[in-house]
């Protein structure tokens, strides 16, 4: 089912997603990286962590110069690490992009397979990789391989865009969420998505 489907199913059974679908429109994930792109999604999130949208693209724009085209595991490992480190990279990043290419060059992660696996064991496959938490790995299944039944609940914006749906006077703690999700059961990556639009614009007012 596409995300717009599933959010025209979660909004007819749910109130407060039916007021997110009207005030924000449909759901949409973005296209679907393709098998062989699926590396590079994961090296990038990697190399954008804890960086603010115009200097995580400067710096993965700068890494994936330093690799070359395609940029594969093998590429990243003939990399000289000091262009690496030139292009942005810390010396934790690089190790955790150098962690990734191990992995999947040596086949303890096979990106090919993943898209078999249930979220679960995505999951489990993928946080043994250095700078990989269980976040990266919820946000690779969501927007990589489109799962439509994911909720992060350690997402600070799924948490306030909750909270600030629904009008509580706080956030749901991480325990709150995780029960309050299971309503939004077989669409849980469509309720976050609604959370962090609702997260966006109450920011946007001041909430």
């Amino acid at each position: 089912m596409r995300p717009s489907a599933a959010a025209v199913a979660l909004a007819a059974s749910d109130p407060v997603i039916a007021e997110l679908v009207v005030t924000h429109g449909p759901c949409r994930f973005g296209a679907r990286p393709a098998v062989d792109e699926r590396f590079a999604v994961l090296a990038k999130s990697i190399c954008s962590q804890q960086l603010a949208g115009a200097a995580a693209r400067t710096i993965w724009g700068r890494v994936q110069l330093a690799v070359g085209a395609p940029f594969t595991p093998e590429r990243v490992l003939a990399t000289d690490e000091d262009a690496l480190r030139a292009a942005g990279l810390s010396r934790a990043k690089l190790a955790s992009l150098r962690d990734l290419s191990m992995h999947v060059a040596d086949g303890r992660v096979d990106l090919r397979r993943l898209g078999s696996f249930d979220d679960e064991a995505v999951i489990a496959t993928l946080v043994p990789v250095r700078g990989i938490g269980r976040w990266t790995a919820e946000m690779f299944c969501i927007f990589a391989l489109h799962r439509l039944d994911v909720w992060p609940v350690d997402d600070l914006g799924v948490r306030h865009g909750y909270g600030a749906a629904h009008r509580l006077a706080e956030m749901p703690t991480r325990a709150e969420l995780a029960a309050a999700g299971e309503r939004f059961r077989p669409y849980r990556s469509i309720a976050a998505w609604y959370c962090w639009r609702a997260s966006d614009a109450a920011r946007r007012n001041g909430a």
